[in-house]
């Protein structure tokens, strides 16, 4: 009688706990676009996951401190890495601007999410765990030694084949960076919401009264 119990106990809450592994990458409707040199990078971000890393690059990339930025590294089947914010943008970020990108977050991290392939948003940090700030790489391949030390908090949902032409670049290396001969500028970015735009046509980019247009690439 008593085992027979235990193991309807065991059945009826074992779909509850694969469904919520399976939430953990649910796609926001909230939607971001990265125009660069190569092309356009749809993003979606894990909420459930990742709730305070997707909120924190959302409202920098509704901020268009993005605009102007570059990739500046791309290790073929590895990542394309974002650099951090300050310092690497062709204008002055206003203080709002400012304020959000010193800020960091706790890391995210689930057994069940992996760094397993290409077009996962997984944020960089220092040596500190909880630095993750404005800097996130895109991967290119699996790096299963980064699961469970670097949050995954989104993916690439359209312009994959922008990613295979950045892999294509010329690099050079600099201790353990591997970085583009030429710069990979991220011109600009916009946001949409699928709910009301299945099809987003690229409006005038974000932070435009922040200086935000870029002098070319």
């Amino acid at each position: 009688m008593f085992p027979f119990l235990f193991l309807v106990v065991v059945v009826l809450l074992l779909p509850s706990a694969r469904s919520s592994a399976s939430s953990l990458n649910e796609l926001s409707k909230r939607r971001a676009v990265l125009q660069t040199s190569f092309g356009d990078l749809h993003l979606a971000f894990y909420e459930t996951a990742a709730p305070a890393t997707a909120r924190h690059i959302i409202t920098l990339l509704g901020l268009g401190a993005y605009n102007s930025n570059h990739f500046f590294r791309v290790d073929k089947g590895f990542v394309a890495q974002v650099a951090g914010i300050e310092g690497n943008l062709m204008f002055e970020m206003n203080e709002e601007q400012r304020e959000q990108a010193r800020k960091t977050v706790l890391l995210e991290v689930h057994e069940e999410l992996r760094h397993d392939r290409a077009g996962l948003l997984s944020l960089a940090r220092h040596d500190d765990p909880n630095s993750g700030g404005s800097s996130f790489s895109i991967m290119l391949g699996p790096a299963p030694h980064l699961d469970m030390n670097y949050a995954i908090f989104g993916e690439v949902v359209e312009g994959l084949e922008t990613l295979r032409s950045m892999e294509g670049v010329e690099t050079t290396r600099d201790g353990i960076f591997v970085m583009p001969v030429e710069r990979i500028t991220i011109h600009s970015t916009y946001m949409y919401d699928i709910e009301h735009e299945t099809t987003p046509a690229s409006p005038a980019a974000n932070g435009a009264a922040a200086g935000s247009t870029t002098a070319g690439s």
